[in-house]
């Protein structure tokens, strides 16, 4: 049975606390795993969340600053040492590539494994599986930054009275499927496309054209809060958004499921980002993340 969920390894910004480890996200794709912004800690975070090394498929780093990217010295490491069978493909900004490699090679151990490197350096299309396309949008950060959006084909929805209404029933329904016509009778006529889910990994930014073009439609939105709507100046200099900001940003793009996370330490109450995002006006699904948490991707409409 395919499994969609967002496994949920760190959401501390900069530096961890007790509670919170660095940045670190696992999504579950059907038979794929995509692990987005390994920070310290993270090799850690998957074997306590029982994530192994074979799970991973795509390492999709957003920037260079440390708590999105210096656990990726220990992943991949740890993708030879298991001797994952598959290729695994890294994505990272281009400018940061110096970065990218002192990182892979930070130690000396033995490559078992392909990694291949796929840089991203403009907004488009990155990869076509026939699961989902991913895509990357420029962000606005202090340094180089790129967001991630995933995108499920549309498919198409059996009818059910349609079918009855033209006489079609049992193993002629899966012919129609594969081949897209019964005698006079085409798919079109008794079905209705269904929307394929939409999934977004928006990380350090400040408000942009980007942000809102990575949220538009998603199922699922993971984006960073790290400072509260009081020290709007703050995360504005600093590249960041706010609760509301993130809540606003899933509110006017149609979002059913928003993720907040990436936590100032400075923060004690993490319900304050709760609050301030329903003061936004964000009426959908709504989590808090926390280290360890397991999210859902919404079930298609």
């Amino acid at each position: 049975m395919s499994v969609r969920e967002l496994v949920v390894l760190g959401t501390a910004s900069q530096v961890p606390t007790r509670h919170r480890n660095h940045n670190g996200y696992l999504l579950r794709w059907d038979g794929e795993g995509l692990l987005f912004d390994p920070g310290e800690g993270t090799q850690r975070q998957m074997l306590r969340a029982g994530v192994a090394a074979h799970d991973l498929n795509r390492l999709c780093v957003t920037h260079f600053h440390g708590d999105h990217c210096l656990g990726l010295a220990g992943v991949i490491q740890r993708i030879n040492l298991d001797r994952v069978p598959h290729e695994v493909t890294a994505h990272y900004p281009r400018s940061g590539r110096r970065f990218f490699d002192r990182l892979r090679y930070a130690t000396a151990y033995r490559e078992t494994v392909r990694l291949t490197e796929a840089p991203v350096d403009t907004d488009g299309v990155l990869a076509v599986t026939p699961s989902y396309t991913l895509e990357a949008r420029r962000l606005s950060h202090p340094v180089e930054s790129y967001g991630y959006r995933l995108i499920e084909p549309d498919g198409r929805r059996m009818l059910p009275e349609r079918l009855a209404a033209h006489g079609i029933r049992g193993a002629d329904v899966g012919v129609l499927q594969r081949t897209g016509r019964l005698g006079e009778v085409t798919l079109e006529d008794v079905s209705e496309v269904r929307r394929g889910q939409r999934f977004a990994f928006v990380m350090d930014t400040r408000l942009c054209e980007g942000v809102h073009a990575l949220a538009d439609g998603c199922d699922l939105l993971v984006i960073e809060s790290t400072f509260l709507d009081e020290d709007v100046e703050l995360a504005v200099e600093h590249g960041h958004l706010t609760a509301g900001q993130a809540a606003a940003v899933a509110r006017d793009a149609g979002v059913r499921h928003l993720v907040l996370t990436h936590f100032s330490q400075r923060y004690s109450d993490p319900e304050e980002f709760e609050r301030q995002a329903r003061a936004a006006g964000f009426a959908g699904e709504l989590t808090v993340a926390y280290d360890l948490q397991r999210v859902p991707v919404p079930k298609r409409r």
